[in-house]
């Protein structure tokens, strides 16, 4: 046994990294990569072909994938059951990442637009069912701006 020190958060990982069940983890890979030029890093495939593990880099994170697997509760919200869960992803231009998005297959819920709180932020929904938000931070809110700005916002 090694006596050499592990570090307890693998380098180039952070603390917090999502990880999606998709009903087809290789397409969703190949979406990633279309929509958010993502870097794919790694994939365990089971003796069936689907994939236990994967990871790609979006960005500076990394997000993890695996194919569904009914049989151990683990489904996607393609399954049945729309994702509680947004994902929200930091890019320096949130209409071209939204647009490429939308060109590789997402479907836009809420289309770009400036925000209150200084983001310029839309949604999407990607093929998978997963949840997206997309934002660009251009321009700093203090919080008395950002409580004055809510008070005018229309009730939904």
């Amino acid at each position: 046994m090694s006596t050499s020190a592990v570090k307890p958060i693998p380098e180039d990982m952070h603390s917090l990294t999502p990880h999606l069940v998709c009903a087809g983890a290789a397409d969703a890979i190949e979406f990633y990569k279309r929509a958010f030029d993502a870097v794919e890093l790694g994939r365990i495939p089971g003796p069936d072909g689907k994939l236990m593990h994967a990871m790609v880099k979006i960005g500076d994170s990394t997000l993890m994938l695996v194919d569904e697997f009914p049989q151990y509760g683990s489904v996607g919200p393609k399954a049945g059951n729309p994702s509680p869960v947004t994902i929200h992803l930091y890019v320096e231009d949130a209409d071209a990442t939204v647009k490429q998005a939308e060109s590789a297959g997402a479907k836009v819920t809420m289309p770009v637009a400036d925000m209150f709180w200084g983001d310029r932020y839309g949604r999407l929904e990607d093929p998978f069912g997963h949840q997206w938000s997309v934002a660009t931070h251009v321009r700093d809110v203090s919080p008395e701006e950002m409580k004055q700005a809510i008070g005018q916002q229309p009730c939904a």
